[in-house]
Formats: C-alpha cells, sequence, structure tokens
C-alpha cells in the first residue's frame, strides 16, 4: 500500500480506485489527507502514525466528503480536522455514514471502529485561507465541482500540491455537483500552476508526480475534457478510452458528466 515517500512526504494508496492518503511530517505535527478503504490499509496507515506521531499533534484534511475519503475517519477520533465550510454543514451527513456502512455490508467487512462523519475544527471558508503549524504553512483553495465540497491544499514551504479528486492520472473529471464549478475550479488549478513552483502534486487517486509536465498535461486534458463534453461526446470517449486504463469501468461517469453538463447549459440558455 505504501506508494511514496521522500523525505517528510509519504503517499498510501489503496488497493481500490487507487485512492491516496497523504501523510506529511514536521516538527510540529503530522498532517494527513483522507485516510481509507480497507480495514488492513487504515490500520496500517494507523500504525504508521503512531509510530512516528510522538508528542506531536495529528491533523487531517478531508479533500471532500465521498464516502471513499472517509472510510477511515472513525480510526482517527484524536485528530484535529481541518475541511471546507460546505463540508461541515453538508446535507448528506447521514447518508455518507451509511454509504459507508453498506460499503462494508456488501463484502463482509468487520473494523476495529465503528464509522463516522467528521467534526471539522476548522472551516476553511475563503481562498488563501492560512493555517500555521511551526515552519509549515497550508493554504487553502476552495474546489467545488466534483463535489460542492473539495479544498486544494498547498503545503509551504515544500510547494506540495494536494488536489483531491482533481487532475489524476487514472480518471478523467467526474462531475458529481457543477459543471460550471468544476472548469472554475480547473482554471483555480491553473492558477495555482501559475503562481507556485509546484514539488510535488499528490491526486486523491492515482499516482504522486514531480513533473510539471505530467501536472499541466493532467490539467489541460481536464480543460479540454469540460471545453468539449458537450459537443464531441463520442470522440471524448475514444480519447479517455486511450488515455485512461480503466476506462470501461468508469465510463457511465462520462455520459452522467454530459448529462448533467448539458443540463447546465440548457438553463444557461434560458
Amino acid at each position: 500500500m505504501l506508494h511514496f515517500q521522500n523525505g517528510n512526504l509519504t503517499v498510501f494508496k489503496s488497493t481500490l480506485f487507487q485512492t491516496t492518503t497523504v501523510i506529511i511530517e514536521t516538527k510540529q505535527a503530522i498532517i494527513m489527507t483522507d485516510p481509507n478503504w480497507l480495514p488492513e490499509e487504515v490500520k496500517e496507515i494507523r500504525s504508521y502514525i503512531d509510530e512516528r506521531l510522538g508528542d506531536r499533534k495529528l491533523y487531517i484534511i478531508y479533500t471532500h466528503s465521498d464516502y471513499d475519503h472517509l472510510l477511515g475517519a472513525g480510526a482517527f477520533p484524536d485528530a484535529f480536522v481541518i475541511a471546507s465550510r460546505a463540508f461541515h454543514h453538508n446535507k448528506r451527513k447521514d447518508q455518507i455514514v451509511d454509504e459507508m456502512k453498506a460499503f462494508d455490508r456488501s463484502y463482509y467487512i468487520e473494523r476495529d471502529y465503528n464509522h463516522c462523519y467528521p467534526t471539522v475544527d476548522r472551516l476553511i471558508t475563503t481562498d488563501n485561507d492560512l493555517l500555521k503549524l511551526g515552519e509549515v504553512t497550508l493554504k487553502f483553495y476552495l474546489a467545488p465541482g466534483h463535489t460542492e465540497d473539495g479544498l486544494f491544499t498547498i503545503v509551504e514551504p515544500y510547494c506540495f500540491f494536494l488536489s483531491g479528486d482533481y487532475l489524476s492520472d487514472v480518471e478523467f473529471p467526474f462531475i458529481y455537483s457543477s459543471y460550471k464549478d468544476y472548469k472554475r475550479t480547473v482554471k483555480k488549478a491553473q492558477s495555482i500552476m501559475d503562481n507556485y513552483d509546484i514539488s510535488y502534486h499528490v491526486p486523491g487517486h492515482g499516482n504522486v508526480t514531480d513533473s510539471k509536465e505530467e501536472i499541466m498535461d493532467r490539467l489541460n486534458f481536464s480543460d479540454y475534457y469540460l471545453s468539449h463534453l458537450s459537443t464531441d461526446f463520442e470522440k471524448l470517449e475514444d480519447e479517455c478510452r486511450a488515455r485512461y486504463q480503466f476506462f470501461e469501468g468508469m465510463k457511465e461517469n462520462h455520459r452522467k458528466n454530459y448529462d448533467l453538463a448539458a443540463s447546465e447549459l440548457k438553463n444557461k440558455k434560458r
């Protein structure tokens, strides 16, 4: 499950959907994102944290509220939780917990903790919101579109870019809340790339990269995909099939993206 390690940056990647958990170690804190999926994977992450935490404080950044990113939340009741205001005010909290429980029931999975929706200790309400943790500064940007409550994080001075379910190398854009918001969030990602010398990018699904060319390729394809979604559906499908190894397992999302975009664009014309 250990996917990447370099200096103070460690990334675990689940067997399921290549979902990532980031761990960043500083003098004062350990900062983590989205502990997930399977019980043994969560135990491995918990063990890794326990071996290193000492007298430092554990912070968890939840990139968004999809249940697959929250499955390990109950294993870290001691963590200080950071998330967007929309995450905190999510009206589907109970439904999301039910989705976690339903996943476990479907596969006869037992855990040594109870599922829960995280209680947020630090709300992120605006772009450029800062949280200083000793020598490290976390800089946040609201990132709606995939879900309403998405969050980008830049970790300074290391210039790590934690993007949640955007800019993946294994998934095309999945639009669950708003096509127009997603387009704006991709432009925000472009601004981040213009204004920061990003050293490592970690998506919510897929592979870590330190290549700016790779990051820009992911970003540019996201922009291209969104720009052509309503006019070149079949061509995009062929391009996604060629680009993404697991496209056949996710192509229904492509159709849903098209329907959502068409609905929003139609309403815009009225």
